[in-house]
């Protein structure tokens, strides 16, 4: 394995949309939500151990889930989690990883990837990074994984390309969520790309763009060169972090940088946003039903996705298109058309029953 190789798995996230199986203390990078036996995180860090050294893959997490990723990553030294005190979205802590790797290895070429996404096929994902590593020890460029749209998706942002007849292409422009007609013309142009949020460059390539872009996060940052790798870290982190802006690397880097290029990928991505996109990935039955965990009995239903405990009896009547969660001592019974409204919902489950339950 390349000792210049490394990956910043991003852990920090809520994953509300997910609720109520995705609260506030066990968010849903930390569960089996597929039912395969691992965790997401678990798939995310097996997915770069077979390309990456072990002691190069670093987790990017919110201090709070610091016992939770040791306990799904046994195999992690503590100085492998970069903890944030706060949360910055994630220019922060791209930077602050990419000072930590550049301080121990200059030469350092690094992919951050967040850890709660779905890969299909993860031979040709292995692939296609070992082909951006290739390119971006060699050209400064920040690369970004494209992902091929199969339909006219209106949850996921676009990357606009120039097409040419080499492999990783030059991007022209990056769209935030677009509405479905235009989603549609998109798909149809065939110059756009999902943007799965899935980044490959050079130590000295990302900090120099931030130098330019983000000058006042990277002098914060780099008051701590003399920290990182040391006993002192943590301290210097928690006293400076939250000092910073509060930014995406998308809106902070990606859009101004002008040697921004793209690989035009096909292996099979979900980002998992929502309960129905986790059912696109599950084993349905003939009416389109699918269930994680318990043991279901539908009667004149369809498109319903259940998700209980294990073992749990549920019989479902003249139920379509309906999502039905249960933990615990919370139910959800939600509409699929609905389910962007989840978000409101665990704040407002919040804000009358307590934290307990979010």
């Amino acid at each position: 394995m390349n000792k210049n190789y490394y990956a910043v798995i991003m852990a920090g996230g809520i994953g509300s949309r997910f609720w109520p199986i995705s609260t506030n203390k066990l968010p849903k990078q930390f569960h089996d939500i597929l039912g395969t036996g691992n965790s997401l995180i678990q798939q995310t860090y097996n997915r770069f151990d077979t390309l990456i050294p072990k002691e190069n893959i670093l987790i990017a997490t919110n201090k709070k889930y610091k016992k939770l990723v040791k306990k799904h990553l046994p195999n992690i030294a503590s100085n492998q989690i970069l903890l944030e005190p706060a949360m910055k979205n994630t220019a922060p802590c791209i930077l602050y990883s990419a000072l930590k790797i550049f301080n121990k290895n200059p030469d350092g070429i690094m992919i951050v990837a967040p850890s709660d996404h779905y890969i299909e096929n993860e031979q040709e994902f292995i692939s296609n990074v070992q082909t951006s590593f290739d390119f971006c020890s060699k050209n400064d460029f920040l690369l970004t994984l494209g992902i091929k749209p199969t339909n006219p998706n209106t949850g996921y942002g676009y990357i606009k390309f120039n097409k040419t007849d080499t492999a990783i292409k030059e991007v022209i422009n990056f769209t935030e969520k677009p509405n479905l007609e235009t989603a549609e013309e998109f798909l149809n142009s065939g110059d756009y790309l999902w943007n799965a949020g899935i980044f490959i460059w050079s130590v000295k390539s990302i900090l120099k763009a931030f130098e330019t872009y983000l000058p006042e996060m990277h002098q914060l940052f780099s008051k701590g060169n003399n920290n990182y790798n040391t006993a002192s870290e943590n301290n210097f982190i928690e006293e400076n972090y939250s000092k910073s802006q509060k930014i995406s690397i998308d809106f902070g880097i990606m859009e101004k940088a002008t040697n921004v290029c793209v690989l035009p990928t096909n292996f099979g991505w979900n980002d998992l946003g929502t309960w129905s996109s986790l059912q696109e990935k599950l084993e349905a039955d003939n009416n389109q039903n699918t269930v994680v965990g318990g043991e279901v009995i539908f009667k004149n239903s369809k498109g319903n996705i259940i998700h209980t405990q294990s073992n749990k009896k549920v019989v479902i009547q003249g139920l379509n298109d309906f999502i039905v969660v249960e933990k615990k001592n919370v139910i959800l019974i939600c509409p699929k058309d609905k389910e962007q409204e989840i978000k409101e919902i665990s704040a407002e489950v919040k804000s009358k029953f307590g934290d307990k339950f979010v």
